[in-house]
This record gives structure tokens, C-alpha cells and sequence, in this order.
């Protein structure tokens, strides 16, 4: 298998039923140096995407036919594309289930191409880190979750509850980024005005003692102040434990 060196561009799809839309993307784009390629709905990319791949996902979520988001959760299921969203739809509930299905980064319209750029080149150095960095042997196999267990590089195997699984489920989408407490509420027990954060910090709580008593060393960090990340090296992040 060849895998992509860091000079490379990234392969980018633009989904975006607007055709204004989808040409000022794919113009702008193309002149930074991206090949892209740009269809109308759900059902044009499916019957594009095997004959024509791609690394990035440009997904606008409110698609005629299938929409945006059931293309953005079978890919994010996938764990293969980086996910990008670009819709009309600002809401906080909207921006939660796109962060939820697995996009990389939410931006609403009307876009800013520059900050739309940035997040591609930051979103494909991410990309070619996990598939081209040399990792030790212990870190070649990833932390899964399956069938609401936990599955580590080493064999461990951590049998969960369905919250603390959706807990695990949230940060492993967001591997190695920080995500704040209020999102993380937000996913697991719905949005609120004044959320009770202390929720999310008694599941954890929870989790990490029945981690240890199975000597599981669950690679979940709190930094205070901010929020949680999942990391596969602890090396990589400045963390303390101290509960935020």
C-alpha cells in the first residue's frame, strides 16, 4: 500500500446543491492548488465517489433528496474521509449533531473561503499524521469501540454502560482534540440553557473507577478549565487530571 506524503493535496468533494456555491468552492480551491470535484446531492456523489476518490468531504447538510447528514454519519462511521460541513443552518442543535456525526469542522453560511482553506490544510496534516507517522509498536493498533466495549492497542477490554459509552463514543469521533464539557453534555444528555456539567464528570468519574479496577489506564485526560481528549499518546498533550 502507498501511502501519501506530506507535500501532497488533498482530493476534495464538494456537495452542495447551490451551483454558485459549489463553483466559487471548487474555483477558489483549485487555485490554492486542490483538485476537487463538485456534484449537486447525496445520490450524484454515491454514484461518483468509487470511480472518483477523495480524502475531504465538503457536505452541505440540507441536500434535496438523501440529506447532509445521513451522508455525514454513514461517512463518519467510516473513519476514512475528513468531514467538513457548510450549511445555512447556524443552529446550536444543527452544529451539535454535524460535531456528533463525526464532521471535522462546522462553518455556516455565508463562507469565509479563507478560514475554509486553513481548516482543509489543518484537517489533511491531521489526516497524513495518522496514516504516514511512525508510531511504536504499541500505538499501531488503535483504541476501539465495539458493541459498547473498549477495546485497546494491548488487548484491554473494558466493558461499558450505555452513557459511559456514549461518553467514549463522543471523544473517540474528536481523537486527540480537546472537547469541551458543555459539548460533551450537549451530546450525551441534550442541549440546556444551564447545563449541569457535573453530569459529564460523574460518568467520567465512574469510567475511570471501573477502569482501574480491571488495571485498564484509560488514555482519557482532562485539562482543566477546558474540557477532555482522548488521546493515543499522552505525550501529545499537556494535560492534569484535577476534575474541571
Amino acid at each position: 500500500m502507498t501511502l501519501p506524503v506530506f507535500d501532497t493535496r488533498p482530493r476534495i468533494a464538494i456537495v452542495e446543491d447551490n451551483a454558485d456555491i459549489r463553483e466559487e468552492i471548487g474555483f477558489y480551491l483549485e487555485a490554492k492548488g486542490y483538485a476537487t470535484w463538485g456534484v449537486e446531492s447525496a445520490e450524484a456523489f454515491w454514484r461518483l465517489l468509487h470511480g472518483r476518490p477523495v480524502d475531504i468531504v465538503l457536505i452541505d447538510v440540507g441536500l434535496p433528496g438523501e440529506d447532509g447528514f445521513s451522508v455525514l454519519e454513514y461517512l463518519g462511521e467510516l473513519r476514512r474521509f475528513g468531514l467538513i460541513v457548510i450549511s445555512a443552518r447556524g443552529g446550536r442543535q444543527d452544529h451539535l449533531r454535524g460535531l456528533g456525526l463525526g464532521a471535522d469542522f462546522y462553518f455556516v453560511k455565508p463562507l469565509n473561503l479563507a478560514a475554509l482553506a486553513r481548516a482543509i490544510a489543518q484537517l489533511w496534516q491531521r489526516l497524513q499524521a495518522q496514516t504516514t507517522q511512525a508510531v511504536p509498536p504499541a500505538l499501531a493498533k488503535q483504541w476501539e469501540l465495539q458493541n459498547n466495549c473498549l477495546h485497546g492497542p494491548s488487548g484491554e477490554r473494558l466493558e461499558l454502560s450505555s452513557q459511559e459509552a456514549r461518553l467514549l463514543e463522543v471523544l473517540l469521533r474528536h481523537r486527540n482534540q480537546l472537547c469541551s464539557k458543555s459539548l460533551i453534555h450537549d451530546l450525551l444528555f441534550g442541549y440546556a440553557a444551564s447545563p449541569d456539567l457535573h453530569r459529564v464528570s460523574v460518568v467520567l468519574s465512574r469510567l475511570r473507577v471501573k477502569a482501574d479496577r480491571q488495571g485498564v489506564r484509560l488514555p482519557v485526560r482532562t485539562v482543566f478549565g477546558k474540557g477532555m481528549v482522548f488521546v493515543d499518546d499522552a505525550s501529545l498533550f499537556y494535560h492534569d487530571d484535577r476534575d474541571d
